[in-house]
């Protein structure tokens, strides 16, 4: 993952839009640019798994709530724009044309080999500051889920992929990574 270098430019949206194509996977924080590397097999079935989960609890439910997952933008504001693998949002206001305008409820993160930090600390730091509930940090290399619930003052709460980890933003939702279908 490469980061911009010069610290005196900071880029906005608008200069993303530019500076970039639709095949580029590009994040804007705080004004620098973050190229995202294209997502291995297993960083696709975690998502999809994950995903549905989710969904389906949020369906069964009839709940209004969303899920997004891939490339689905959250923009913060006009020097900040992330592509969350799983984004789930409560309030249908924050969703325009172009992603979601401020803050998702829940964010799953799935750390690619090779750049860990970008989801352990930057992306981590952005997020407790922007104001998300709850922040999951999946690694399918470690099988390892580390779950932060910001409002509740949980931080790095380590769980393995053996178990259902429980939501902090739905008390009667459990996400089992010991029944996903993970083959390679």
């Amino acid at each position: 993952m490469k980061k911009q270098t010069n610290n005196l430019l900071k880029h906005t949206i608008a200069d993303l839009y530019r500076d970039t194509t639709e095949v580029e996977r590009v994040e804007l924080i705080d004004g620098q640019y973050y190229n995202i590397p294209m997502v291995n097999t297993l960083h696709q079935q975690l998502m999809s798994e994950i995903s549905s989960q989710i969904h389906s609890y949020i369906h069964d439910r009839g709940l209004p709530d969303q899920i997004y997952y891939g490339r689905f933008g959250v923009f913060f504001d006009d020097y900040n724009m992330v592509e969350p693998d799983i984004s789930v949002i409560r309030d249908k206001a924050k969703l325009s044309d172009r992603g979601c305008e401020g803050a998702p409820d829940w964010i799953i993160e799935i750390v690619m080999p090779g750049d860990p930090l970008h989801d352990y600390v930057t992306k981590l730091e952005k997020y407790f500051v922007e104001g998300v509930q709850e922040y999951w940090i999946v690694d399918g290399e470690k099988q390892k889920v580390t779950v932060y619930c910001f409002e509740q003052d949980i931080y790095a709460e380590s769980h393995t992929f053996n178990e259902s980890i429980k939501s902090y933003l739905y008390k009667d939702l459990a996400v089992n990574f010991s029944i996903m279908d993970l083959r390679l």
